[in-house]
């Protein structure tokens, strides 16, 4: 049994200590907007954060997010669209898309360390993959992002 806190709900499920984050958040939470991409922690896909930290879940055992916060891209949104999600739909930043939720966690938690980023920083703390290499859209949508937090 594990506690989680995800997207503001605890909830109480029944898994084993060593299962993938990602796989109690789709298989048994229902939450199917963090990706399966690699398996390995390469791709980014499945970033969700943890404590504010972005994070690869399908690398992270349910036993080390128990009891902290973990915020997927169904909560990010779920009250208003985040500066991130809006600079994401304004500069139309994705291709085909499936990255995208791991891409969006991902420059979440970067605009949280560093509120005026460079497209080096972009480039260093984004390590998520785009196989449609959208890179540049999505750098341009954390730089409107980040201007749209200062509005």
């Amino acid at each position: 049994m594990a506690l989680l806190v995800v997207n503001g709900q605890a909830t109480t499920i029944d898994v084993e200590p060593e299962m993938p984050l990602l796989w109690a958040l789709r298989d048994e939470l229902g939450l199917v907007g963090t990706k399966f991409g690699c398996g390995a922690g390469l791709c980014g896909a499945c970033t969700v954060m943890i404590d504010g930290e972005a994070m690869r879940s399908c690398q992270t055992p349910v036993s080390y997010a128990a009891g902290k916060s973990v915020l997927t891209i169904e909560g990010l949104g779920a009250k208003a669209l985040h500066a991130v999600q809006k600079a994401w739909i304004e500069i139309d930043a994705p291709q085909c898309g499936y990255c995208q939720s791991g891409q969006i966690m991902a420059a979440v938690a970067l605009l949280a360390k560093n509120p005026n980023p460079s497209d080096a920083d972009i480039n260093d703390e984004m390590t998520n993959i785009c196989r449609c290499g959208t890179y540049p859209r999505m750098r341009a949508a954390v730089h409107r992002a980040a201007e749209l937090v200062r509005i």
